[in-house]
């Protein structure tokens, strides 16, 4: 029997109910329908549920999905997708020329004051719920100005990075923090400063707790060969593509006829997924990301964001539009900003110019102030800044997110990478052990950890051997040409659209 993941009437429509209760509308009613009628709850951490629906539920769903999405949000004003709105609600939007963003100066983690963030970020005294206010830290002007193109071994330092970080992270994908943490202390590799390995695992923990079966094989300390394919970095190559073919004026138009000429459909998932079909169903973007997709603020968008502030070394803004393109296809609201965020960070990162905190508080120039997701990420930030042990760290943002979020949503997940990267202070095998190391996505998370991390290291040999040497310079993937290409040219690859003007 094919249970397609990610697609079925009944399995979305108890996302949307619960997307619905956080973007600020009013479910109860449907939700009652929806359960008098005996529909399921949607799959916890799978992508369908193990048995189909009947052909009354599966109809029910259908309309109970469209009566979702008219009803209004009272949290659309504070949280738009539209990019004037977005700029409309940042006062530190970054412009190239004769302007800064407002930045507090680095403290180390653990120190008990704030790290830098944007104007408005918490005070270590704040709670994530309260208003933003204006810091009365002093203030330094970070200017950001178009820099010439990275040189390609700071982009060969992030391609592995990015990869590093995704692979580090793929054998524990969906397991739950207790598990990824009884795994790696039973072969005493924690705190996480290597690979996982099977070898040691007692095996009653390895049944309780198994390996992710699609990672298994390719992706433990004792079997990796090489990157082997993912998402995580389909997408960058992808979106490398799309710059070949369109430069970086490209519209979201653009990026669907790409993914229909080059994406498999069965190398989408969630967000990217329902889009997929929303594009063979003669839907246009950027209904595309709205119609049936209970998924368009989990973190498809923020992983495809990587090229994009590569190419744009020191102009974050440029980097968050072209983001903004890209994730309109797929995702609303939260979902966009936090491909916009990531995309500035790489950006600021790829400069070279900037320390990691002046990064992070880059990104969220280009985030409403007022939503979920900066509220998050500033929370993140601040209990980075004044917890020692990142286990303290990580056992709070599971406590402010998990019972409200899916383990694969953009706001948990940027406030991990936030939180792991202001922690490590940028360090490669801090940030991307970090990353991983607190569950939820963590491929995704290592993988756009290890971009940042590797971005500010500048060059391959920075990055410890034990990282990049089993990777062997060689990539899996069925996007395109790309299969068995090494870092190396794909850095090459990526200097080259990053010069096109």
């Amino acid at each position: 029997m094919l249970r397609l993941t990610w697609v079925q009437p009944e399995d979305l429509l108890g996302h949307e109910l619960r997307q619905a209760a956080q973007d600020g509308r009013e479910p109860k009613a449907v939700a009652a329908r929806w359960r008098a009628a005996g529909g399921p709850e949607a799959p916890a951490r799978a992508g369908a549920s193990p048995e189909p629906a009947s052909r009354y539920l599966r109809l029910l769903a259908e309309d109970l999905l469209d009566e979702l999405a008219e009803l209004p949000s009272s949290l659309a004003d504070a949280e738009p997708t539209d990019l004037a709105a977005i700029k409309a609600l940042c006062p530190n939007w970054p412009t190239v020329s004769g302007t800064s963003v407002t930045v507090v100066p680095a403290t180390p983690a653990g120190s008990g004051t704030p790290t830098p963030t944007a104007s408005g970020a918490l005070a270590p005294t704040e709670s994530a719920a309260t208003a933003p206010t204006e810091s009365a830290a002093t203030t330094s002007a970070v200017p950001h100005l178009p820099d010439p193109p990275p040189d390609p071994d700071r982009l060969e330092a992030a391609w592995l990075g990015r990869a590093v970080g995704c692979l580090l992270g793929k054998p524990v994908e969906k397991l739950p923090l207790d598990g990824i943490r009884q795994l790696a202390r039973a072969t005493g590799n924690w705190p996480l400063t290597t690979w996982f390995t099977a070898r040691g695992v007692p095996d009653d923990l390895a049944a309780r707790y198994p390996w992710n079966r699609r990672s298994a094989t390719t992706s433990l300390a004792e079997n990796i060969d090489g990157m082997p394919e993912d998402d995580d970095l389909n997408y960058p190559l992808l979106n490398l593509l799309l710059l070949q073919r369109h430069g970086k004026g490209f519209t979201t138009a653009d990026v669907a006829r790409l993914w229909l000429d080059e994406l498999p459909a069965g190398r989408a998932f969630t967000a990217e997924r329902v889009a997929y079909r929303n594009l063979l169903l003669g839907i246009e973007p950027p209904r595309t990301a709205r119609h049936r997709n209970p998924f368009r603020e989990w973190i498809g968008a923020l992983i495809r964001a990587d090229v994009h502030g590569w190419t744009n070394p020191g102009d974050p803004a440029a980097a968050a539009e072209q983001a903004h393109r890209d994730a309109s296809l797929t995702h609303t609201a939260n979902g966009v900003h936090a491909a916009m965020f990531a995309a500035a960070v790489i950006a600021a990162a790829t400069s070279g110019a900037h320390d990691v905190h002046a990064c992070l508080a880059t990104g969220l120039t280009v985030v409403p102030p007022g939503s979920r997701l900066a509220r998050a990420v500033r929370h993140a930030i601040e209990l980075a800044a004044v917890h020692e042990d990142f286990d303290t760290v990580v056992d709070e943002l599971h406590a402010a997110h998990s019972a409200t979020y899916h383990w694969v949503h953009a706001v948990p997940n940027t406030a991990l990478i936030a939180a792991a990267l202001t922690h490590a202070n940028g360090d490669f095998t801090g940030s991307v052990c970090r990353a991983v190391s607190g569950g939820w996505d963590t491929d995704s998370n290592g993988a756009t950890a290890g971009s940042v991390a590797g971005a500010l290291a500048g060059s391959p040999a920075a990055l410890p051997e034990r990282w990049t040497a089993p990777l062997k310079n060689r990539l899996a993937t069925s996007i395109g040409d790309f299969d068995g290409s090494g870092f190396d040219a794909l850095a090459r690859l990526t200097h080259r659209e990053a010069s096109r003007r």
